[in-house]
């Protein structure tokens, strides 16, 4: 009988210490994922704020270009002007 209940005894103890164990692997691998989650939503909010700076610094260049092609066509109607009064 003594045999018995300790086997039992032995058994309950194994299988308590693996049911601990198995908790704590699902813990830690249900941070693991939260973390990888939090990670990939990172990720996606650094995308978007690279594409939105792409699309600002598109805007400036589209900009800045516009105000050039401004610039030279009064540039020419200037000299033009110019040519013109001083024949």
């Amino acid at each position: 009988m003594k045999k018995v209940a300790l086997t039992a005894l032995v058994l309950a103890l194994g299988l308590a210490a693996c049911t601990k164990t198995t908790e704590t692997t699902v813990d830690n691998n249900t941070v693991a994922t939260e973390n990888t989650v939090a990670l990939d939503a990172n990720v996606a909010v650094d995308a978007a704020n690279s594409a939105d700076s792409a699309l600002d610094a598109t805007g400036n260049a589209i900009s800045d270009a516009a105000g050039d092609v401004g610039n030279a066509t009064a540039d020419g109607l200037n000299a033009t002007a110019n040519v013109v009064a001083n024949n």
